[in-house]
């Protein structure tokens, strides 16, 4: 297997992609070769400068246009892209350019709390508004609508009636700092093998 070139797309702090960076600093089969925000001020662009990978920000509009983003993922030989907290739709030349080859990471059990508006403390509110005794996160394919992608591994942890939405939050965020890295690694290596 060649060492696959992935990019991670983020739009906030960006603990899943300094997770990522981490994880694969050194390997010899998955190199994190660039991060791509939509947003300027994420902190994610401060944690990969600070890890030594190339940042691009795209915003919202560029992202829409091919001859913007192609160029760039071409540049740094981009075989497979990694959502982590990127708040965007991916559109539809991403994924015909990257068909199977672009996985998301979402904060719940899919597809119980999916779609659109379903992000970060909004997800977790609606988890503790309905009661729910367990939450977890979600790694899945992406597809033209939004998390609704075939699941690849979702991992759960119990809640209790106490929880704040806040406590729901640290709780799935722990799942995803122990579990994504190895799925993202095991995607890749079934996808390239």
């Amino acid at each position: 297997m060649k060492r696959v070139n992935i990019a991670i797309f983020v739009s906030g702090g960006g603990t899943n992609c300094e997770n990522l960076i981490r994880y694969f600093s050194g390997s010899a089969k998955v190199n994190c070769a660039l991060v791509v925000s939509n947003k300027a001020d994420a902190y994610a662009l401060v944690r990969a400068e600070r890890n030594g990978v190339p940042s691009r920000v795209v915003s919202r509009e560029q992202l829409k246009d091919s001859s913007v983003v192609m160029p760039i993922l071409q540049e740094f030989g981009i075989d497979f892209i990694v959502l982590a907290g990127f708040l965007p739709l991916v559109p539809d030349y991403l994924l015909d350019a990257y068909p199977r080859r672009i996985i998301n990471i979402h904060p719940a059990l899919l597809p119980k709390y999916g779609g659109k508006g379903m992000w970060g403390h909004h997800v977790h509110e609606a988890v503790k508004a309905a009661g729910e005794t367990e939450t977890g996160m979600t790694v899945h394919w992406v597809t033209p609508v939004c998390d609704s992608g075939e699941i690849i591994a979702q991992f759960s942890t119990p809640l209790l009636p106490t929880d704040t939405a806040e406590d729901i939050a640290e709780k799935e965020h722990q799942l995803e700092m122990q579990h994504f890295p190895h799925v993202v690694e095991q995607v890749i290596e079934e996808t390239f093998a």
